[in-house]
């Protein structure tokens, strides 16, 4: 079983019919219990850092994902679900993060003839042979909405990336954690074989 966290921050219908497009058994959830004895987890994501940090502090989900990531259950996040992986965000200053990779989180800076968000389609380059992308070629075009971009710390644990305005740290991966800035569940082909992948762990 999939377990999807539920912690009011949007975007879970998209994810869970993808999963269920894939023939992935899928609980959205909130219950401790029943995310720790998934299969793998994925938090989710859109809305405010600031916000979804205090909703995931409120409820105690914030210690139910160290737990996951200790007991090495395969976990996925996603747009915001990434961002809320590292340690802090331009923003919400002075909210910390879960803080379980080590980055921040940087307004995209502001380019002439550039539109902040960030949404459509964008190519992605892979590199140190990222898990998730097994499969998937150079370039291939993924959907993004965000004004916020992840800049991490090791270099090493970055998987892809994207040019817009910046450079921007697209997936990484360390261990058993998986994160994406884009949305693969709306990416077509392309984040249904990225899924895929996830869920073939």
């Amino acid at each position: 079983m999939i377990a999807i966290i539920d912690y009011d921050a949007g975007n879970i219908k998209s994810v869970e019919k993808a999963l269920l497009a894939l023939g992935q058994e899928v609980e959205v959830t909130s219950d401790r219990e029943k995310i720790l004895s998934a299969d793998k987890v994925i938090l989710p994501g859109v809305g405010a850092f600031g916000d979804a940090m205090a909703n995931l502090r409120e409820s105690g989900l914030d210690e139910v994902i160290r737990e996951v990531v200790k007991k090495e259950i395969p976990f996925l996040g996603i747009c915001l679900g990434l961002q809320l992986l590292f340690e802090s965000s331009e923003e919400a200053p002075g909210v910390a993060g879960l803080g379980i990779l080590k980055g921040k989180i940087l307004r995209i800076p502001e380019r002439a003839g550039l539109k902040i968000p960030h949404m459509g389609w964008n190519s992605l380059h892979l590199e140190h042979d990222g898990r998730l992308f097994r499969g998937i070629e150079e370039n291939a075009y993924v959907y993004f909405v965000h004004s916020y971009y992840l800049q991490a710390e090791e270099k090493e644990i970055v998987k892809a990336s994207t040019e817009y305005s910046t450079h921007i740290h697209a997936s990484v991966e360390q261990g058993n954690i998986f994160a994406c800035q884009f949305h693969p569940e709306k990416s077509s082909d392309v984040g249904l074989h990225i899924l895929k992948n996830f869920v073939e762990l």
